[in-house]
């Protein structure tokens, strides 16, 4: 059974998204919050901690990305998954650098949330469609390290990737033109069979690459 925690500022969305859980046999929700400050309190408390919290972005006193890489800190093992209406790749970067698993929007369908909810709890990871070939083996991989024929342009790329600096502003930063950079992400898309820049973070994430609120 994987116990679940969620918290969403929207009590309709919230009370919907327990009612669809309550359908899957492996799934039981154990905690819910108007907030992510409530989430944080109500787990404080727990006499049992959540395998998995899904956390709305938008929230008040706490936003999403407050409110995951409080949980990260606090309960390291608990997992996060990201549930909101964005769908903007800095905004999917951004809840992974401060510890979210993976990432769905709200108007999924119930078997997508469920599948994200099985895989996260699983893998760890749930990368959906912005993560294929070889990269999965280093999400599913606990001891997967950066590929070696990465050099180290290539690497401090990544790191950058991972920030809200658009692509014209990490060519600024690395002293490089905006088409070499296009360049490195396009090298890079191929070698580890990635196809978005939220794949990218994904793997600097998991590589070790960069350092998680």
């Amino acid at each position: 059974m994987i116990h679940i925690a969620i918290a969403d500022d929207h009590t309709i969305l919230r009370k919907g998204v327990i009612e669809i859980l309550s359908r899957f046999d492996n799934m039981t929700v154990v905690a819910e919050a108007a907030t992510g400050r409530e989430l944080i309190t109500k787990l404080q408390s727990a006499a049992t901690l959540p395998d998995v919290c899904i956390i709305d972005i938008n929230m008040p006193e706490m936003n999403g990305y407050e409110t995951a890489a409080e949980v990260r800190r606090l309960w390291p093992d608990v997992k996060i998954l990201a549930l909101s209406m964005y769908d903007t790749e800095l905004n999917v970067i951004k809840m992974l650098r401060n510890g979210a698993n993976g990432y769905v929007l709200k108007d999924s369908d119930p078997e997508d949330l469920k599948d994200a909810i099985n895989k996260v709890f699983k893998d760890g990871f749930y990368h959906s469609e912005l993560v294929t070939g070889r990269m999965l083996h280093i999400l599913h991989d606990p001891d997967g390290k950066i590929n070696a024929e990465l050099n180290d342009r290539e690497i401090k790329f990544l790191q950058l990737a991972c920030t809200e600096l658009t692509y014209k502003e990490i060519a600024d930063q690395m002293h490089l033109s905006p088409r070499t950079i296009d360049g490195y992400r396009e090298d890079l898309f191929k070698k580890l069979s990635i196809t978005s820049r939220t794949g990218l973070a994904m793997y600097a994430i998991k590589a070790g690459l960069v350092n998680m609120k």
